[in-house]
């Protein structure tokens, strides 16, 4: 079973949108190196996200 996890980025790899609103961190969630959803802006969002995604059947 393909696990879920969360990748973080920090400066400059954050998108300019959320730059914008002053964070300078987001999260993905991701799953066989590939990402699964787009920035999060808390670790917390990210972490229930994935416990959902990793209770949820995956097809590949």
């Amino acid at each position: 079973m393909a696990q879920v996890q969360i990748m973080s980025v920090i400066g400059s790899a954050v998108p300019a949108s959320l730059r914008a609103s002053g964070l300078l961190a987001c999260w993905y969630l991701m799953r066989n190196g590939e990402p699964i959803s787009g920035p999060l802006a808390s670790l917390p969002a990210a972490q229930a996200q994935a416990e959902k995604l990793a209770s949820a059947p995956f097809h590949a």
